[in-house]
């Protein structure tokens, strides 16, 4: 297989997102975090809208992006894809209160694959506009002002399950990414 360049998204592919809100959710407000079941990509959708406030008030906390735990096999899985030969790259998008989002972006990159993947980040608000060959993302419906020129494989998550047209990939699941070892 010819190398390929490959775009990883951050949150919800890398970093467990969702756990790191319920860490930060307890430990704010002293109580587990208000949702029953996940089932749309934006947490907002499935918690009551009394609690909006407090959700926005996680994100935009100084630390909550950097102390984002691993998802479990990720890491191992960049570095993988990497050593096969192929041209990886972080491609994720700020929060719409990106004030310490994207700097603690970078320093979770640092931290957890190493400074040099710093250089392997791509911050964009619209990822159409980035050329790879394939995006491992947990979105389910990626739009843009452009056609992509990737091709979309989803990462599995409970929330977009019901996206069955997509090449599904899990980290901890290496048969569902394989091929892009060979």
């Amino acid at each position: 297989m010819a190398p390929k360049l490959i775009l990883l998204d951050q949150d919800g592919v890398l970093a467990d997102f969702e756990q790191g809100v319920r860490q930060l959710w307890l430990q704010t407000f002293q109580q587990s975090f208000p949702m029953q079941q996940r089932r749309h990509f934006y947490l907002r959708q499935d918690i009551a809208p009394q609690f909006h406030q407090q959700l926005s008030q996680i994100y935009a906390t100084k630390g909550f992006f950097a102390a984002l735990p691993p998802l479990a096999g990720g890491i191992a899985a960049a570095k993988r894809l990497l050593a096969a030969g192929h041209d990886v790259r972080i491609c994720t998008s700020p929060i719409q209160e990106y004030r310490y989002c994207v700097t603690e972006k970078f320093d979770w990159v640092g931290e957890h694959l190493g400074e040099d993947w710093v250089n392997r980040i791509i911050l964009a608000k619209d990822k159409t506009w980035v050329r790879g060959d394939i995006l491992i993302d947990d979105k389910p419906q990626i739009t843009g002002s452009l056609l992509p020129q990737w091709q979309h494989w989803i990462y599995d998550q409970p929330y977009n399950r019901n996206e069955t047209h997509l090449h599904r990939v899990s980290w901890t699941q290496p048969e569902t990414w394989a091929e892009l070892l060979i």
